[in-house]
This record gives C-alpha cells, sequence and structure tokens, in this order.
C-alpha cells in the first residue's frame, strides 16, 4: 500500500467509536504499507505518528498512579475547554488565550501552558509540536465522554486521593453499607468522604441511622397469649422489620410503653431483634457522574489493553 493511501484510510477512522477498532486498523494499514525508506514514516506518516503517540502513552499508564492523576487533571473547568478546543483544530497558546477570554477567562500565556496544558500533555491527553497543541487519539475519545461534566470541579474535590470516586463507582452496581467500605478506603477517611458526596447531592441515605430493627418470629400464633395492646403492637411490626420509633408513631403509643411490650412480645419469643445498618446509595445525580467516571475507567483499560498487546507483537 502507498503511504497516502495509508493516510487516507486512518483519516476515516474518526467515524469509528471504538478506540481499539482505530488502532487495530491503524496497526493493519500499516502492516500492509510499503514506504521507499524507514525515514518517510517518521517525516510524514500519521499512522506512524499515533503508534508513537500511543506508545508515549502507554509509558504514562504504567505509572500505578494513572488514575488518580488523570482524574485529578479532569477536575478543571478550563483544562476541559482547552482540551474541547485543540481536539477540533490545532491551537497555539496565544489563541487559547483569546478563546478563554472569550469565556470570561482571563490567564496569562505562561499560566495557560504551566497550569492548564503542561497538565493534559502529562496524562496523555494532549500534545505540542512546533508551539501548537491539539489532543491524542486519547484525549479526543475521553473528551466526548467528560463534553457534559465541565462542573465536575464543582462537584469533587481538584487535589485528592480520589477516595470519593472510588465510593462512586463501589455504589453504582449496589447500596453499600458504611462497613462495605473498610478496607477500600482508609477508615479514617471514610466518614468525610460519604460526608462531601452527600452535601455534593450525590449520595443519599436511609432516614434512620443504625437502629435496632425488630422483626416477628415464625413462632404459631395459636399457641401465643397476647393481651390487647401486646397484640396491637405485635399486629404492626412489618415483615421488613421496624424501628421502636416507627412502631410508637405507627401504634400512637408512648415510646416507652412500645419497648415495654416489645421486651414482653421477645420474652415470648414471639419478637427478635437485629441491627439494621446505614444504607447509602447514589442519587440520580450521583449515577450520572459515577457512570461517567466508569466510562473513563473503561476507556482508559481498554486503551492500555491494546496498546500493550499491540508493542508485544510488535
Amino acid at each position: 500500500m502507498k503511504r497516502e493511501s495509508a493516510q487516507t484510510a486512518l483519516q476515516g477512522t474518526d467515524e469509528l467509536t471504538s478506540l481499539t477498532n482505530i488502532i487495530n486498523q491503524g496497526e493493519q494499514n500499516c502492516k500492509n504499507c510499503r514506504p521507499l525508506t524507514p525515514l518517510t514514516c517518521i517525516a510524514s506518516c500519521k499512522i506512524w505518528e499515533q503508534k508513537n503517540e500511543l506508545r508515549t502513552l502507554y509509558e504514562k499508564m504504567k505509572n500505578p498512579n494513572f488514575m488518580i492523576n488523570l482524574l485529578n487533571t479532569l477536575k478543571n473547568k478550563r483544562r476541559l475547554q482547552i482540551l474541547d478546543l485543540i481536539s477540533k483544530s490545532k491551537q497555539s497558546v496565544p489563541r487559547l488565550q483569546k478563546e478563554l477570554k472569550i469565556s470570561g477567562y482571563y490567564h496569562s500565556q505562561q499560566t495557560i501552558a504551566k497550569e492548564y496544558l503542561m497538565p493534559l500533555i502529562n496524562v496523555g491527553l494532549a500534545k505540542e509540536n512546533e508551539n501548537l497543541y491539539s489532543s491524542t487519539l486519547f484525549g479526543c475519545q475521553l473528551k466526548e465522554i467528560t463534553k457534559n461534566h465541565h462542573d465536575i470541579d464543582d462537584i469533587l474535590p481538584a487535589h485528592s486521593e480520589c477516595y470519593e470516586e472510588i465510593v462512586l463507582d463501589m455504589m453504582l452496581t449496589k447500596s453499600r453499607t458504611y462497613e462495605d467500605f473498610e478496607g477500600v478506603v482508609p477508615t479514617k477517611s471514610i466518614a468525610r468522604t460519604l460526608n462531601r458526596l452527600q452535601k455534593a447531592n450525590l449520595v443519599q441515605t436511609t432516614k434512620e441511622n443504625d437502629y435496632i430493627f425488630f422483626f416477628r418470629t415464625k413462632r404459631d400464633l395459636h399457641k401465643a397469649e397476647f393481651s390487647p395492646t401486646e397484640e396491637r403492637i405485635y399486629q404492626n411490626i412489618p415483615e421488613g422489620g421496624i424501628s421502636a420509633r416507627k412502631l410508637c408513631e405507627k401504634t400512637k403509643i408512648s415510646l416507652r410503653r412500645t419497648y415495654k411490650y416489645l421486651r414482653r412480645l421477645k420474652g415470648k419469643k414471639l419478637v427478635f431483634t437485629r441491627k439494621k445498618p446505614k444504607v447509602y446509595m447514589l442519587t440520580t445525580k450521583g449515577i450520572q457522574l459515577a457512570t461517567m467516571l466508569k466510562e473513563l475507567h473503561d476507556l482508559a483499560l481498554e486503551v492500555f489493553t491494546i496498546v500493550a498487546q499491540t508493542i508485544n507483537n510488535n
């Protein structure tokens, strides 16, 4: 295949949604290409440029803290805005400065380069060539995932160990108790992390704290003897259990007397108790953010896996 044909084929990959497909197609085009000299690839082949870009990204992704660095980089409105701009066309720093001014952000060119562009480059989302900045293939794909979440820095702490993101990911599949987070998030950080997520309206919890809940036993009621008040208490205990305070409100019996009759029912082996812990679950807003974070993680894993396979096969 001639070099021009290979480049034309690569340009068509912009329509593909899977980054794996893009990489695989580029690899196939490269194998079929017959350049006149190796310098032809280095000097002007877009596929070679793409493969070199992915090798550089692969080295960055081998850092065990890569996902933390990536997430912390993205928790910044200006960086996300710049990523959007450079994914559309190559941009110089002066041009980016003008674009940011239009949006009401006034920064020096040095600040734009150091605080916004360099972090994007460091996590493989952007690249620079002859003082022009553009997004990488990884950056373009990631931009599509984050395009509706430019307020992420208002929701999650910008410089963190990403415990909030870990907790959101854990709750995406099911509700969790406090104990579920132990061993995953440092114990001293669990309460602070959950509190921060609740204040951001990402997580909600059952209204009750850890309560002793009362449940009916399966004892044959024909052998049981009830006083009228005991029966009233017993009949108002639902299958899923109930706290004494809720039972008090339901039966209109004082809390002190409710406990008195529950003790009697427990003595007759008609009632048993169980501690029911507080349950944490995602709000609608939390589900949206957690889903986006999972898509980011899946994309990074996809890129790392396919690039590793490509490098090992060469």
